[in-house]
């Protein structure tokens, strides 16, 4: 008995999110007492303000100060304050409208007629919103998708995890290829003056590659806990949930007042997507659709007034600590930026980079991308910090400069769906309760997969000259 209990006692359990977190944000800031402090100068290219790769200069060591550190939370949660507000705001919302039970229903009856074709649903489902990320660039804006896509993985006898997984990572696969993404690949190939969306038939290949192990892996581990419920990883969260599944041989009847409902969100959802593409949608945009969307669908539902508010409450309520670790998250950066620590590591790399073969610098600039999107997860920041240094760099090494683009966009989406500083994971978990460590269990081997493939892609690419 004894022995049982030392041996508990040394097992090792994986810390809190936000111990993690607060952890690394403690490290950088030791760090800036070590690193070199360095900048470079921005000139305005057209739009976008990038650096100068020809000015880069050491400044003044600016170590991270026991005061500076304390307030880098709050500092993190004012920067991050659009998106943790965005998750309240959608949370709260959509309490509202599971309160009408019209989603309940509805993908009771949904999976009733998929129930003999439960395999396609998860590839058709990642190529859809593939399809989004490739196209439209979304990521935060499909978290909307993400509760339905939940509840009807749930009737289809999965769990939380693949209904996250098939929109979230669906995304991704679309974002990480980026074929017309005009965020990643438009602002790159704006700054490495490249024609827009050239070079497409290339990334329209490495967009099938990405959908098809994406799909494969998912419907996997989709098909494991189907045929073992036990074999989930979030089984915990399953067994609390258990009031989600309908039974699909006894499902309620569509009344008109669930019909009403579903008609109005499937309405925000097209309304929501055609903004996006048509007049620029942001957070914002979507917050107020959804918020506006859960008022409604209250009052259809015959509540009043002050249901509707105690129901969001609860809603945003239940999706606090979600919604706060992207500001926590968020603190990693703040404390980079005030120890001036960021430049010094890109132009470290780009003087390795220099240094190898062809195809062999360009999987190097990929990884580089990749390991520097932890520190700037914005696509578009990204770009402007290292395209305007990764892009004469490429000229000097003989690599093309579309190469260059390809490994800045790849490495900028592929570890969005692991690291712990992108906002847009921590929002789609908090949406569904999943702990960080289990999600990192869950896609480790797909985006490992998703890196093996980025990097023949970047090889070959360097070895083409791919233009």
């Amino acid at each position: 008995m004894k022995k049982n209990k030392e041996a508990q006692a040394k097992t090792f359990k994986m810390p809190h999110t936000y111990v993690i977190l607060i952890g690394i944000t403690i490290c950088i800031a030791i760090l800036s007492y070590f690193i070199p402090a360095s900048n470079y100068d921005t000139v305005q290219v057209g739009e976008q303000t990038v650096v100068d790769p020809n000015t880069f200069h050491y400044v003044e060591q600016t170590p991270v100060k026991p005061m500076q550190l304390l307030t880098a939370i709050p500092r993190g949660l004012q920067e991050a304050s659009q998106i943790t507000f965005f998750i309240f705001i959608l949370g709260g919302a959509f309490s509202i409208v599971n309160s009408t039970r019209a989603m309940e229903v509805g993908v009771g009856n949904l999976a009733k007629r998929m129930q003999n074709h439960p395999g396609l649903v998860i590839p058709v489902l990642v190529a859809a919103f593939s399809l989004l990320g490739a196209t439209a660039g979304m990521l935060e804006e499909t978290l909307v998708f993400i509760p339905i896509c939940v509840m009807l993985a749930r009737n289809l006898g999965y769990d939380a995890m693949v209904g996250t997984a098939v929109v979230f990572l669906g995304a991704s696969s679309g974002f990480n290829s980026g074929f017309m993404n005009p965020f990643t690949v438009g602002v790159a190939q704006t700054i490495a003056e490249l024609p827009m969306f050239s070079g497409l038939s290339y990334r329209l290949i490495l967009w099938i590659v990405f959908v098809i192990i994406t799909s494969l892996m998912i419907l996997a581990y989709a098909k494991k806990v189907k045929a073992n419920p036990e074999a989930s990883l979030v089984y915990d969260l399953e067994q609390k949930s258990k009031d989600q599944i309908v039974d699909i041989n006894n499902v309620e009847a569509l009344t008109k007042t669930h019909i009403t409902v579903l008609i109005l969100f499937m309405s925000a959802l097209i309304f929501i997507v055609y903004g996006i593409i048509n007049w620029g949608f942001g957070i914002n945009e979507i917050a107020g659709v959804f918020l506006a969307l859960g008022i409604i669908s209250g009052f259809i539902g015959g509540f009043s007034p002050s249901e509707m508010a105690v129901t969001f409450i609860q809603g945003a309520k239940d999706i606090a600590m979600g919604a706060l670790v992207v500001g926590i998250a968020r603190s990693i950066l703040v404390v980079l930026n005030d120890g001036q620590i960021i430049y010094t590591i890109v132009h470290s790399a780009s003087i390795l980079i220099q240094k190898v073969s062809t195809n062999v610098a360009a999987i190097f600039m990929f990884l580089f991308q990749l390991l520097l999107n932890f520190f700037i997860p914005s696509g578009s920041g990204q770009a402007a910090t290292t395209m305007p240094i990764m892009t004469p760099l490429a000229d000097i090494t003989g690599i093309s400069r579309q190469t260059a683009v390809l490994a800045f966009h790849m490495g900028d989406g592929i570890s969005n769906s692991i690291i712990p500083t992108g906002g847009a994971l921590l929002a789609a978990l908090s949406m569904t309760s999943i702990d960080y460590e289990k999600w990192v269990k869950f896609a480790w081997k797909i985006v490992l997969a998703w890196t093996l493939v980025a990097c023949v892609f970047a090889g070959m690419a360097g070895v083409i000259g791919y233009k």
